[in-house]
């Protein structure tokens, strides 16, 4: 299932494995170097948050013979032995004496906090920075910041950090791992360890001189006490790395879960096609990502959340989500957050009900959500025996039970709930749908092994939701298929791009370079004269469309050059006039005018290509026409891809039930559209280095038949194949 692509750069590094940062994220010494008595002073706040570790700790300022009870070193060649890891306290102006000093001595690993550097966009500031990475790489110590918090393993209680710290004692359960590149939000996301969050590290990054997100991650998927990875994530300029660390954190089976913020779709603006506007950054990462086997969330305050669920949910067996309420109306809320989410939640097995409809009263409901009613108060078993029938049920693979009160009945719910999830190999959402949320049951619920924690049902259904697209994006994961034209013919395309070097090629020659490969396209003629169009009208012998062919017109309905449905000579006459007639008033150079055969009814697809500079080829497939970037209803994804992935992509998209014969409509060959979004995979993918954007829009499927009725393909400046992009 690996999906690493070769990288072409020079520049990429691999993500430094979990040995190579032992001595730096796990010491069994730290020195702490310009350390001082001052109150309030970083080394002081280091020294407290390293009262938990039981290794060596140095003390190291040629000021002081001790400080409180323990000595202090005047050098780094004075101390008894070469540390694990150095915490550098010292100003900026004395840092990189000190980094060539633990660099000389054979240090493991060192932290430096001092600020000025390359965030200063000062150009000697940005070669200060340069130089400490260099004695990273060509010592093999490993370097976190400048600029940063520092860490905090919580495993051995080494709080390498100045920062505040929520105390906590080595977690005994699957743990999360904070990474950040924010050291505020990243001690902030600690915070949950007060309601009883397992972590085991926080990981804070700074300026990244050498070690970086990318390593963090590929360190914390070796740590067995890692259960899951919450990474706050701003962005990078390589940030294939991440991905191949992601994919790293994948085959060790650690979800990595990520929030993305800085997120940006300026790009989107100058884009000449619809793909180009719908296939934003933001877009592009939640492809990678997702290909890599994280999990992407948009809201800051689900990142704990979503990790600490996927740290204790094993893999789901089912897709249907069990609801058991104790108010009706939480159930209903639950149904309208799950239809949002597109989570099923199915009825229950004939077995399943008749236990529900024993325990439940006349007034409450035994379908799914199941209203148990208040009489738990009265008889708390019956909750236990709906629970038990519901997660034994096959459909389900998980039982999500709200909580409307933080009150001693609910914690007493708690247990009995995890031990019927522990037993039947499912996991139990307990969802605060209360105000209390700190209440009676929040810390039970958060400790049990078995069972995850929500403060929100659209944040539970949002995580149940991902889990299962995560589930069957791993599933989907085969390694596509070789490209499926002969050389001559990619050699053909691959010349017809680089004639037309950052220009646009219109609909004419786009399709028939798209035809190349195996994509369906509509018969036409590219006429010069009214005449000839009306005899190609004639030869086709049914209503027509007229299109003005131009490389200065890539949208024909917004320009107005365009008529659809012309029957007989008159028409077929008027219509080619008044599309010239638009092309001169727009100063339009036109090549001629396409005369296709009209074609009707069916469902109006969108398939894209957009490369995009940081991950490569992504593909878009959404629902077309006229309505595409109104209703914004796309599915994006890596190129190329395979079948497997294509179906995925169709699957997520909210007008899928279009595809299916909506009312009526024609049933859509999933099978045929699936390779020919394949097919334009392998196009994008074998000239990546060529192309902007590809545009078929719309994609006219009618049961069997599928046609491209209209396409642009918008080339690069220059041809580079170069990124760091995973491609397949």
């Amino acid at each position: 299932m690996a999906t690493r692509a070769a990288r072409p750069d020079p520049a990429y590094r691999p993500p430094y494995g979990n040995a190579e940062m032992r001595r730096l994220l796990h010491p069994r010494s730290v020195a702490l170097i310009g350390a001082s008595a001052r109150e309030g002073a970083f080394g002081g706040r280091v020294l407290a948050n390293l009262a938990g570790f039981a290794g060596r700790i140095d003390l190291v300022n040629s000021r002081y013979e001790h400080i409180g009870e323990r000595p202090c070193h005047p050098s780094l060649s004075a101390l008894p032995e070469v540390p694990d890891c150095a915490v550098i306290l010292v100003p900026r102006e004395a840092v990189q004496p000190v980094v060539e000093e633990c660099a000389a001595r054979g240090v493991g690993g060192a932290i430096i906090f001092a600020s000025g550097y390359a965030e200063t966009a000062r150009p000697e500031r940005i070669a200060l920075q340069h130089r400490l990475g260099a004695i990273g790489r060509e010592s093999g110590m490993r370097i976190v910041g400048p600029n940063c918090i520092g860490a905090a393993n919580y495993l051995i209680g080494a709080g390498m950090t100045f920062s505040a710290m929520p105390a906590q004692a080595p977690p005994d359960r699957p743990a999360i791992g904070i990474i950040s590149q924010s050291g505020a939000l990243g001690f902030a996301l600690a915070l949950a360890i007060e309601h009883g969050t397992a972590v085991s590290h926080v990981l804070t990054s700074g300026n990244s001189v050498d070690v970086d997100m990318a390593d963090y991650v590929a360190y914390l998927a070796e740590e067995p006490s890692v259960g899951a990875i919450a990474c706050l994530f701003e962005g990078m300029a390589a940030p294939g790395r991440l991905l191949a660390a992601a994919e790293i954190a994948r085959d060790a089976g650690k979800p990595l879960i990520v929030h993305k913020i800085a997120v940006s779709e300026s790009g989107a603006a100058a884009a000449l096609s619809h793909t180009g506007s719908l296939a934003g950054s933001h877009a592009a990462y939640r492809a990678a990502f997702a290909r890599a086997g994280a999990v992407l969330v948009e809201q800051f305050e689900a990142l704990m959340e979503t990790a600490s669920f996927f740290a204790k949910a094993p893999p789901p067996r089912a897709r249907g989500i069990a609801v058991a309420a104790t108010s009706g109306g939480v159930a209903i809320m639950a149904a309208d957050k799950a239809e949002a989410h597109r989570v099923p939640l199915p009825q229950p097995a004939p077995a399943t009900s008749a236990v529900l409809e024993s325990r439940i009263p006349d007034y409450g409901s035994a379908r799914n959500p199941c209203d148990v009613t208040a009489q738990v108060i009265t008889d708390p078993e019956s909750l236990n025996a709906c629970a038990g029938a519901l997660l034994a049920d096959p459909a389900y693979t998980a039982l999500l039970v709200p909580s409307v009160y933080a009150y001693a009945p609910a914690v007493r719910r708690i247990a009995p709930l995890d031990a019927l999830a522990a037993q039947h190999g499912k996991i139990i959402c307990n969802v605060w749908v209360n105000e209390h949320l700190e209440g009676p049951g929040t810390r039970e619920a958060e400790v049990a092994p078995h069972s995850a924690l929500f403060r929100s049902l659209d944040r539970c259904f949002a995580t149940l939701a991902a889990w299962q697209q995560r589930a069957e994006t791993l599933a989907a994961a085969a390694p596509p298929a070789a490209s499926p034209v002969s050389p001559a013919a990619r050699d053909q395309v691959a010349a017809a791009l680089r004639a037309a070097r950052g220009g646009s090629i219109g609909e004419h020659a786009a399709k028939a370079l798209l035809a190349l490969y195996g994509l369906p396209v509509v018969g036409e003629q590219l006429v010069a004269s009214a005449d000839a169009a009306v005899a190609a009208a004639a030869a086709i012998g049914g209503p027509v469309a007229l299109k003005v062919e131009s490389p200065d017109l890539p949208h024909k309905s917004e320009a107005g050059v365009i008529r659809l449905d012309l029957s007989g000579e008159a028409a077929v006459r008027a219509g080619y006039a008044a599309i010239l007639d638009k092309a001169r008033h727009a100063s339009a150079r036109v090549a001629g005018v396409l005369v296709q055969p009209m074609i009707t009814g069916g469902v109006e697809m969108l398939l894209g290509v957009r490369v995009d500079p940081l991950f490569g080829p992504l593909i878009v497939v959404g629902l077309g026409g006229v309505l595409t970037e109104v209703l914004r209803d796309t599915a994006t994804e890596l190129a190329p891809l395979g079948p497997a992935q294509a179906r995925a992509m169709l699957e997520r998209l909210h007008g899928v039930a279009l595809l299916r014969g909506f009312r009526g409509g024609p049933v859509i060959d999933f099978d045929a559209l699936a390779a020919t979004i394949c097919r334009l995979g392998a196009f994008a993918a074998d000239h990546a280095g060529l192309l902007r954007e590809i545009d078929i829009n719309p994609l006219i499927c009618t049961g069997e038949r599928l046609l491209a009725v209209d396409a642009l393909i918008v080339t690069a400046a220059c041809e580079s194949g170069k990124s760091d992009a995973i491609a397949g």
